[in-house]
């Protein structure tokens, strides 16, 4: 006959919200957990039977503790090496504009102000700290605590909002701080491992882990222009399945040898936490923009002054076009670098499946010599190797025929 003891499960849940745009938002964080007691398992009375003789079995012993696993030695070691260059940046900001109790988070003053955080990373030991430009944008003061709770003011040196990089630069006295290993993100290739170290949601010193999931991605993430009537892009980011969340940006993702080869900046979720879609500003854009960053505060763009996209086969059909690839032109910026050296965009525009697409335009098909095979082809030649007042030698077919442009660029415009 068989007793069966019943089930209890206790569970506790504690919800907590927290977050805002690659910071905090005030008083609200986000985790939910779940503390299952173990149930007692089923017991039975046996029934008697002949008792068979002993088999003699051997004992197996346990593996050594001291033996780690190779990949669990690899990721310990790693974290325990660059964690303490990796910093929680803390700012207060005000808010303008809102008809806000206040509450929780807020600062006491005339003004209301909510408190925010991101993740960044000491470069040099004079206290240079690469983060995201979105987490300490307008920030009254910013703050960074060091990976053993020391928290130091710090000034904003530098601003780049079309890579979504700043600089800081940390009050340190006579602390010691410890640097990042900046690596080479050019060398990277797709499924290499990825690893982020930052703060989630203010849990201070967590590391992810997970592959390069795609590079070459391009996200509009720069500064809003009214002259172009819309937001410049940053090319070439990493995409990485390695969690990214609220609190990550401006931290560090690493390879596994622990140099940094991105600045984790944006995640690509309708749940408002990791989908496994994060992504991270290459290093090699950081070294690029750097020196004047820390030099001037800013760093100036060259401007072509068009705006485009990749050449499709409806253009092709329209235009009755012998061309495989390129970047067609939609519009040229009146008065800007394109439309004095006489581009031209789109004349007209042709209805696809209820989409209005333009035609007509020049179609960009070599810049300086390298073929142009798609619109991000022309921003990455751009931002890679040129500056303003900079010229720029074009191939574009016009009317079924090739033409030379060449086009002396501008700097990309403020507002």
């Amino acid at each position: 006959m068989t007793a069966v003891r019943r089930r209890a499960r206790l569970v506790l849940i504690l919800t907590i919200v927290i977050a805002a745009s690659g910071c905090s938002l005030p008083g609200w964080a986000g985790i939910t957990r779940e503390l299952l007691l173990e149930p007692p398992r089923a017991t039975a009375t046996p029934i008697p039977t002949p008792t068979p003789a002993p088999a003699v079995v051997s004992p197996t012993e346990a593996p050594s503790a001291s033996v780690a696993d190779p990949e669990e030695a690899l990721l310990t070691a790693l974290y325990e090496r660059v964690r303490p260059a990796v910093v929680s940046v803390q700012v207060v900001r005000p808010i303008e504009g809102l008809l806000i109790p206040r509450g929780e988070g807020q600062e006491e003053g005339d003004g209301i102000f909510q408190r925010g955080q991101g993740s960044g990373m000491i470069i040099d030991p004079d206290g240079t700290v690469v983060t995201n430009i979105h987490v300490v944008e307008g920030a009254q003061r910013v703050e960074v605590t060091l990976w053993d709770g020391t928290i130091l003011p710090a000034e904003v040196i530098g601003r780049d909002p079309d890579s979504d990089i700043a600089v800081l630069r940390i009050e340190r006295g006579d602390i010691a701080l410890q640097t990042v290993e900046l690596g080479d993100s050019d060398a990277l290739r797709v499924g290499q491992r990825a690893l982020a170290i930052g703060n989630p949601f203010g849990w201070q010193g967590t590391l992810t882990v997970g592959i390069v999931s795609g590079l070459g991605r391009t996200l509009q993430l720069g500064h809003m222009s009214e002259r172009v009537s819309g937001r410049f892009s940053i090319p070439e980011m990493i995409q990485t399945d390695a969690a990214i969340n609220f609190g990550n940006s401006g931290g560090p993702l690493l390879d596994a040898q622990g140099r940094v080869i991105g600045v984790n900046t944006a995640m690509n979720s309708t749940s408002g936490v990791s989908g496994g879609v994060g992504f991270a500003v290459p290093i090699n854009t950081v070294k690029r923009v750097l020196p004047d960053l820390i030099a001037t505060g800013t760093y100036r763009y060259p401007w072509l002054g068009i705006t485009g996209t990749d050449l499709r086969p409806v253009h092709r059909e329209a235009m009755a076009l012998d061309v495989p690839r390129g970047a067609i032109i939609d519009a040229v910026t009146p008065n800007g670098p394109a439309d004095r050296a006489g581009l031209r965009g789109s004349t007209e525009t042709v209805e696809q499946f209820g989409e209005r697409i333009g035609i007509g335009g020049d179609v960009i098909v070599a810049i300086d010599d390298r073929p142009v095979r798609q619109f991000d082809d022309l921003l990455i030649h751009l931002v890679r190797t040129k500056r303003p007042g900079d010229t720029v030698q074009l191939i574009v077919v016009r009317d079924g025929a090739e033409q030379e442009v060449t086009v002396t660029l501008g700097e990309r415009p403020s507002n």
